[in-house]
């Protein structure tokens, strides 16, 4: 089975991207119904300083103890539920070969 497709480097691509230069009016398809909104917004990114740094450790470390205590406050709770299964097995299985008396 072969591909149509050509893979080889040589070939152009189907379409060209289009490059628009800054300050020039945006084009869109009449038929486009978002063609009055404008979609166009700036984003600044800016590099942080020791503050931002701060206080971006300091959200990270809020996040880690808030997780680690609900994971130990999860393992708190479960642990005696687990405890009375295990026991209540226990007992269970000594009470089960005491008294085989249906045999």
């Amino acid at each position: 089975m072969t591909d149509e497709r050509s893979s080889s480097q040589g070939e152009r691509p189907r379409s060209e991207p289009e490059i628009i230069p800054p300050g020039a009016p945006l084009r869109r398809p009449r038929d486009d119904p978002f063609s009055d909104a404008i979609f166009t917004q700036r984003i600044h990114v800016a590099p942080l300083g020791p503050l931002g740094l701060i206080g971006l450790v300091l959200a990270i470390g809020i996040i880690a103890i808030v997780l680690i205590a609900l994971v130990v406050g999860a393992v708190l709770f479960w642990l005696p539920i687990v405890a009375l299964i295990v026991a209540a097995a226990i007992v269970g299985s000594r009470l089960r070969s005491r008294f085989r008396w249906w045999r």
